[in-house]
């Protein structure tokens, strides 16, 4: 009897353990993600080439919320000729700082996929360098995705954005600002026309509604 006491105390100690673990869920777990682009377009002997490299860091502050922030860098760049010099020359070449603070809430949907919600503040700013035009956008972004974990220190991720708001602002060296203010809901993406005259490069928008990326936890 005794021994089938010590028994079932071990077990009830056993399963209030891992009943306590799987309430913490991922709280105290840290991720790391990042997003990459690359595009390129040629007319005739103009080349335009748009890069984008935002690494993503964050931790579960409870099982299901996390906090994180990305700092980036989007490169937009124009090579081709002028109407003054017969060779091959850089027409526009912008440098853009990256810095997004982020939220998620998740939702387990079934298993290993869970279904979450991020808002995200992106803060853009930089410089064309050939007119000296300053770049600066500031944003709010409603997205949501679904997110698979392969294993538990590795998820694939989805996600798309449900309600967009910028505010850009080019500032040339000589000349008047332009502010494109854009909100958009469930949006494609789209360039504004300002963007493409005044930066150059393969359709440089700023932000990318859709996003598919690898996450590491540790």
């Amino acid at each position: 009897m005794k021994k089938i006491l010590t028994f079932v105390s071990i077990a009830l100690i056993g399963l209030s353990v891992k009943a306590q673990d799987s309430s913490q869920g991922l709280k105290g777990a840290w991720f790391a993600t990042s997003q990459f682009g690359y595009q390129q377009t040629k007319t005739a002997d103009v080349k335009n080439t748009t890069l984008s490299v935002l690494p993503i860091v964050g931790t579960f502050v409870t099982p299901s919320v996390a906090v994180g922030a990305a700092v980036g860098y989007i490169n937009i760049k124009s090579d081709g000729y002028d109407n003054v010099d017969p060779n091959v020359k850089t027409l526009a070449k912008t440098d853009l700082i990256v810095i997004e603070p982020l939220a998620r809430k998740y939702w387990n949907v079934a298993g290993s996929l869970y279904f979450f919600g991020q808002l995200a503040l992106p803060v853009i700013t930089g410089k064309e360098k050939e007119s000296e035009l300053k770049v600066n956008q500031i944003g709010l972004s409603l997205s949501g995705g679904f997110d698979y974990f392969v294993t538990k220190n590795f998820s694939v991720e989805f996600s798309y954005d449900l309600a967009n708001f910028t505010s850009t602002t080019l500032d040339p060296k000589v000349g008047e600002k332009t502010t494109v203010t854009n909100f958009a809901l469930a949006h494609v993406a789209n360039v504004d026309t300002a963007y493409t005259s005044a930066l150059g490069g393969s359709n440089p928008n700023l932000t990318s509604p859709i996003s598919v990326g690898f996450k590491f936890l540790f």
